[in-house]
């Protein structure tokens, strides 16, 4: 391969070298993944699939892009290459397992490797039950791509696929690089809405500290980090519950679901002023909604509990948490600038607990591109006692898909904390959610479920 692009890094890809711990674990380790599975219905040409993953590395630049850390930071753009597909036969799956066996296998794959530098940063499995079966896990590596670019590149990859295998090829791209996007966030960083931007959170997070939570154990130095998923599933009444109290509140799912853990967290930690950090698309500029790359951003949410009397009044307030911060979004580096102690919390002993809900952009249900069909396999819950790396503590993500229920996974390090510690705090969640949403005006100090 002959380089062909030097760049600076992007402020999210900065954010991501503060937990840098080296090539075998951390942010830029070969655990650091996120894959995506879809079921695809119709006889699937391998050679035109893999002429079409091709096509897509050499479309987007954030594929093929070696992160250059220590001394000068910054990042290389690599010619194009193209991924190997890895072939399974699953032909020995009943067609009642096939659902559950796809997603065994989406957690084997997400459970394996990618090293950060073995480019292009796309690994494909095609695994086939029958000739008109299958299922298609694409995994990248974290500090490339996000949840939406997984998406995107599904999406890219599904036309080319149609062209390639009608003997065609691929109209070119006209999505923007990542690199327009490192150059935009560059030119910005003197502009008027970026200095009044952290104006507010200069005066939002004045003596914030982010919620962290007491670990269970310290592990020994030479401790290799583990990061387990725990998901759950509610029931419909949970989800439709949800949706009612935000439309009454003029509200979002997420907020009111936020506006839950807030009033859990209160009496985890026993404070009134509580700061949730939570992730966001990132993607506030239009042209790159096309775009693969590292988007994501750390947003903390800091909301005072003390004096709402009920839990209508906690989700008033975390709707102005939230209005508040997506008007005034910039990465989270430059927020850090404005309120330098924010992260003091995190020390030995404990560790921090963030919160997101992920309602997928667009996902693909029985949709048909070429003579291939495309359904996401969004709707995970098997438990993962090994999956994709995250820093240290939990992350709870609750999802709000197509189903009528809400699927949660909750992301923790298994080296500090106990199983049995994740499973207190998924039920003692639900059933306060439960409990506040079937009695949204009743005074909070009467909502009792054990803490």
């Amino acid at each position: 391969m002959t380089t062909s692009h030097d760049l600076p890094l992007s402020l999210q890809q900065e954010f991501l070298l503060l937990f840098d711990t080296g090539d075998a674990t951390g942010p830029f380790g070969p655990h650091y993944l996120i894959g995506e599975g879809w079921r695809v219905h119709g006889r699937v040409d391998v050679d035109a699939l893999g002429r079409a993953l091709a096509d897509v590395v050499g479309r987007h630049e954030a594929l093929r892009t070696s992160v250059l850390r220590g001394g000068e930071h910054g990042q290389r753009v690599l010619d194009p290459a193209p991924p190997a597909v890895e072939v399974r036969d699953l032909s020995g799956v009943d067609p009642a397992d096939r659902d559950r066996r796809a997603e065994e296998l989406i957690n084997e794959i997400e459970a394996g490797t990618l090293a950060v530098h073995d480019l292009p940063l796309l690994r494909v499995t095609l695994g086939r039950f029958d000739e008109t079966d299958s299922v298609l896990i694409l995994t990248t590596h974290h500090s490339a791509a996000d949840a939406w670019s997984m998406q995107v590149i599904l999406r890219d990859l599904a036309h080319c696929y149609a062209e390639r295998a009608a003997g065609r090829e691929p109209a070119p791209s006209t999505a923007p690089q990542y690199r327009e996007y490192i150059a935009t966030q560059h030119a910005e960083a003197e502009s008027p809405r970026l200095e009044a931007a952290r104006a507010y959170w200069r005066d939002k997070l004045a003596g914030a500290r982010i919620m962290v939570i007491p670990v269970d154990r310290t592990p020994d130095p030479d401790t290799t980090p583990t990061t387990t998923w725990q998901r759950f599933v509610t029931d419909a009444q949970l989800r439709s519950a949800t949706t009612a109290l935000a439309a009454d509140t003029h509200t979002s799912p997420f907020m009111v679901l936020l506006a839950a853990f807030y009033v859990m967290a209160s009496r985890w930690t026993g404070s009134d002023d509580v700061t949730v950090p939570t992730f966001t698309p990132g993607r506030g500029h239009g042209r790159f909604q096309e775009t693969v790359g590292s988007f994501f951003n750390f947003v903390p949410l800091r909301t005072d509990l003390s004096g709402a009397a009920t839990f209508r009044d906690v989700v008033a307030r975390t709707r102005a948490t939230c209005l508040g911060a997506y008007s005034h979004e910039v990465p989270l580096l430059h927020v850090l600038q404005e309120a330098p102690e924010l992260m003091a919390s995190v020390a030995p002993g404990v560790a921090p607990c963030l919160f997101q809900v992920i309602q997928p952009p667009f996902v693909m249900e029985r949709e048909r591109v070429g003579d291939l069909e495309y359904t996401a396999i969004w709707r995970r819950v098997i438990s993962q006692p090994v999956g994709s790396d995250m820093p240290d503590g939990m992350l709870w993500s609750l999802h709000l898909g197509p189903s009528d229920d809400i699927v949660g996974a909750l992301g923790f390090s298994a080296h500090l904390f106990e199983q049995k510690t994740v499973d207190v705090f998924v039920e003692r969640y639900l059933t306060l959610l439960s409990t506040l949403l079937s009695r949204p005006d009743a005074q909070l100090s009467t909502v009792d479920v054990g803490w």
